[in-house]
């Protein structure tokens, strides 16, 4: 575990990973050490890793999440050698299992503003709220990018905000008029240093952003779950479906290859295929 631990810190505090991310990868590693009982790492075989998989795999585990907690197990075995604890990597012959082909979840616009309408814009916390609603949506920041912006990073004139996105990288993202008008009506009673703050004035933790779009998807009533993530995909969708070029809105995401916008793309033809099949004359005949 001392190892598994020491991990843990190399990705919060050298690799700038959220507190969500790098619970899952201790969620991961606790599982596998748990199943193989070795605590020294040079005692782990590739037998191992593949029997703990086989064990994924017979509890009927989606291969999404198999594949997650290969990628967890193979970091950590990367970190060891990196740092010469381990002289030879049981991962590396590890592949990820053929991953199944799912859509990002998004909402279409009716949904999306019963959600960005549901906060009460007369409590402090309904301004807080709806103002994290539409940032989330407006700029796509992710939810471990969004705690942590402070109002020393926003350029109140030009309407952007620099973030400390993923692997240490700095990146703009821009907001609208609507947003500015929310930012405005929130900051006329508000302290802090940190832009989402609690009662207390201290920086909002990321469980509790989630906690906030969950509430307010229920009472918007809305019949999908929503995530703060759902948010993203939304904003990603709706930018292509209104024209924007996928280059572009890679960056605007902080992707680092377009490989990973392109999924985007998939759901833009999606919605082209059925404005075909429910309009076209002869496409239902």
């Amino acid at each position: 575990m001392k190892y598994i631990n020491e991990f843990l810190d190399y990705l919060k505090y050298e690799k700038n990973f959220s507190d969500y991310t790098k619970g899952s990868y201790e969620i991961d590693l606790k599982e596998f050490e748990n199943f193989i009982k070795k605590e020294n790492p040079k005692d782990i075989t590739l037998d191992d890793i593949r029997n703990f998989i086989k064990k994924l795999a017979n509890e009927k585990y989606k291969n999404r999440s198999i594949s997650r907690k290969i990628s967890s197990i193979k970091s950590y075995f990367k970190y060891l050698t990196s740092l010469n604890k381990i002289e030879d990597n049981p991962s590396e012959l590890v592949g990820n299992p053929k991953l199944e082909k799912t859509l990002p979840n998004y909402l279409n616009y009716e949904d999306l503003d019963a959600l960005l309408n549901a906060p009460d814009l007369e409590t402090k916390e309904g301004k807080r709220d709806a103002l994290i609603l539409e940032m989330l949506y407006s700029t796509a920041a992710r939810v471990s990018e969004l705690v942590n912006i402070k109002l020393s990073d926003i350029n109140f004139k030009e309407r952007q905000i620099i973030i400390l996105g993923k692997g240490n990288k700095q990146r703009y993202i821009y907001y609208g008029s609507t947003c500015e008008n929310l930012l405005k009506l929130y900051l006329k009673d508000h302290e802090g240093i940190y832009l989402f703050t609690n009662k207390k004035n201290n920086k909002l933790n990321e469980r509790t952003v989630r906690q906030i779009v969950d509430n307010n998807a229920k009472k918007a009533f809305l019949k999908v779950h929503v995530t703060p993530h759902t948010l993203r995909h939304t904003y990603a969708t709706h930018m292509l479906n209104e024209g924007a070029d996928l280059k572009s809105v890679s960056e605007l995401l902080g992707h680092e290859n377009l490989s990973t916008t392109q999924i985007y793309t998939h759901v833009s033809n999606e919605r082209l295929r059925q404005v075909y099949l429910n309009a076209h004359p002869r496409a239902h005949k």
